[in-house]
């Protein structure tokens, strides 16, 4: 039976089963944008869940709604940023998405929509990535002469070659699920990720033990 852990805030909310723990990214609008509040918000979240009185930590599931994982940062938001503030932003994002690929647990991203963009780069820095067959990923930043600095640049060219990660970046172009797939930036398809991600092997051999 799920149950709420004290870990939650206006950006998402977590839930927990014998098997994973499960982050739900919620917005009003439904798309998840990862403004600096919720990037700061976030990184609290994953360091109270690291930090728990456990003999282990479970496994995490990241996922979104039906119609977006997240499309990423705010872009009215960072058109707002001086240059200072605009590092500090990078830096943000880089300690997140640092922080989950450091999870001691195994991640999985349960990606269903939209994936765009800073979104992008929270489900790279996941160890493994589960997508619905209507799941679009991408990064449009070059359309819009940004390029990301949350570390989506050295780890998408590490997942599917430099070759198709500078297709995927210069091109701004969005890529399908079942694209996703053939190229290795997903694992695999499934019409529910969360489940899927629940009974992914990594999760199954590390998960707590139940009586």
């Amino acid at each position: 039976m799920m149950h709420h852990v004290p870990v939650s805030s206006p950006f998402f909310q977590v839930e927990s089963d014998a098997q994973a723990r499960i982050l739900r990214l919620a917005s009003p609008d439904g798309t998840n944008r990862l403004t600096r509040a919720c990037v700061l918000a976030l990184t609290v979240a994953l360091e109270e869940l690291k930090s728990e009185r456990s003999k282990q930590i479970s496994p995490l599931i990241i996922a979104g709604n039906r119609k977006f994982f997240s499309v990423g940062a705010d872009l009215n938001e960072i058109a707002a940023l001086t240059g200072p503030e605009a590092y500090e932003f990078s830096a943000m994002g880089q300690t997140l998405m640092n922080s989950i690929a450091g999870y001691s647990a195994p991640v999985i991203a349960a990606i269903e929509g939209h994936c765009m963009g800073g979104g992008l780069d929270l489900a790279l820095a996941c160890h493994h990535r589960i997508a619905s067959p209507h799941a679009v990923f991408g990064h449009r930043g070059a359309a819009l002469g940004l390029m990301t600095g949350w570390g989506g640049t050295q780890r998408l060219p590490r997942l599917i070659g430099k070759g198709r990660a500078l297709e995927l970046f210069i091109a701004a172009e969005k890529v399908s699920a079942t694209r996703a797939l053939a190229i290795g930036l997903v694992d695999a398809i499934a019409d529910d990720p969360v489940a899927a991600a629940r009974r992914h092997p990594r999760v199954l051999a590390t998960a707590p033990a139940t009586s």
